[in-house]
């Protein structure tokens, strides 16, 4: 599937298949996720895969509306880890979840050209998430992602309608 055919076809799914995510699949998914950009290089995102029922269950506890991290045979959390910019605040307070962003759209256009769907999860509750998965102090769960073969219909049917660009895009001033 061609870059952009990946952009603009990507849907986020809740439902899937029991079907594991092969390795390979997976590892290449890691890879473009290790392979976003990182604003001066700071590198502040790390992931944990999670495919344990139990340990996807308590991890699902620490958000709303996360059914589908329970359904899902795998998810990935994107952990900040706590660089320091440079006028002394934490990294995190600046680019960490730009970075962190760029991870996660990478990971997810990977997996949906070799046929798993994704879907984002918030972690409303970042402190008992940094419990659940160990994090060390000053580390932050930015988000988790579900991922999966699709069950049901194809991700494509029942999508609402995008915004139109001439509405979207507004041109040297609003």
């Amino acid at each position: 599937m061609e870059a952009y055919r990946a952009i603009v076809s990507k849907r986020d799914t809740r439902a899937y298949k029991d079907t594991p995510v092969p390795d390979d699949v997976l590892d290449r998914v890691l890879q473009a996720g290790r392979m976003a950009g990182s604003a001066r290089a700071a590198e502040p995102v790390r992931l944990i895969v999670v495919r344990d029922p139990d340990q996807k269950q308590r991890l699902a506890a620490c958000g709303d509306a996360t059914a589908h991290v329970l359904a899902a045979p795998l998810a990935i959390a994107i952990v900040l880890t706590p660089e320091f910019g440079e006028v002394g605040r934490p990294f995190t307070l600046f680019r960490g979840p730009f970075d962190g962003g760029r991870c996660a759209q990478n990971m997810m256009l990977a997996a949906w050209e070799s046929g798993v769907t994704s879907c984002p999860a918030s972690m409303h509750d970042a402190a008992y998430a940094a419990i659940v998965l160990g994090l060390p102090e000053g580390h932050l769960v930015l988000n988790v992602i579900a991922f999966g073969y699709p069950a049901g219909p194809d991700p494509m049917t029942g999508t609402r309608p995008r915004t139109p660009l001439g509405e979207f895009v507004h041109w040297e001033l609003w």
